[in-house]
């Protein structure tokens, strides 16, 4: 099955986001790292009378270039940048064994699913067998050659194959609908709410 079909399941699409979120919060703390340049300006009219406003004289403008660093603060910032990629590096381990969990219960009812076809095979051909074996003994039974305790462990025999077998249909639609839900159920990436 392609690994496609796991993005539906509710626990690996909450995860993405949390790496992407982690990886922003890396993002911001390389920044502190980086010297902080701002550019302000201001223009406007002066004038001591309200008649000199609309001469040339009277407007003003000013350009003011402003930088700061911080040389000597030890290794605060370099902690502050490591706490983000420590929880990044935690957000992406959650999100691989999100996704190996998730490979892991396909794969097993994938194989369950398997081997109770196999299963039905085989009790198929066992009811088949104990059927035949019960036939035979209760022919025997009625031409005397037997007891009446052969007929019934014959009988009690068939009995359980018979049960084994109901039993094996029931088995394989709950492995059937934990495959679904390994798959992410009847949900899709549509469904996820917008941030």
């Amino acid at each position: 099955m392609p690994s496609a079909l796991l993005e539906r399941r509710p626990d690996i699409a909450a995860a993405e986001p949390r790496v992407t979120a982690a990886n922003a919060q890396v993002g911001l703390a390389a920044s502190a790292f980086y010297p902080l340049v701002s550019l302000t300006g201001a223009t406007g009219l002066e004038s001591a009378s309200l008649a000199d406003w609309l001469k040339a004289a009277s407007s003003f403008w000013t350009v003011a270039p402003a930088a700061a660093i911080t040389v000597l603060d030890g290794a605060r910032r370099r902690t502050a940048s490591e706490q983000p990629r420590a929880a990044y590096d935690g957000a992406v381990a959650a999100y691989r064994q999100a996704v190996l969990t998730a490979f892991e219960e396909v794969e097993d009812n994938l194989a369950v699913l398997r081997v109770l076809t196999d299963e039905a095979r085989t009790q198929e051909t066992a009811v088949a067998a104990a059927e035949r074996s019960l036939t035979l003994a209760t022919n025997r039974y009625k031409g005397g050659v037997t007891s009446y305790l052969e007929m019934i462990t014959a009988q009690s025999a068939a009995l359980a194959n018979q049960r084994t077998a109901v039993s094996i249909p029931a088995r394989r639609l709950t492995a059937s609908v934990l495959l679904i839900k390994a798959l992410g159920g009847g949900w899709n990436v549509g469904m996820l709410p917008v941030l």
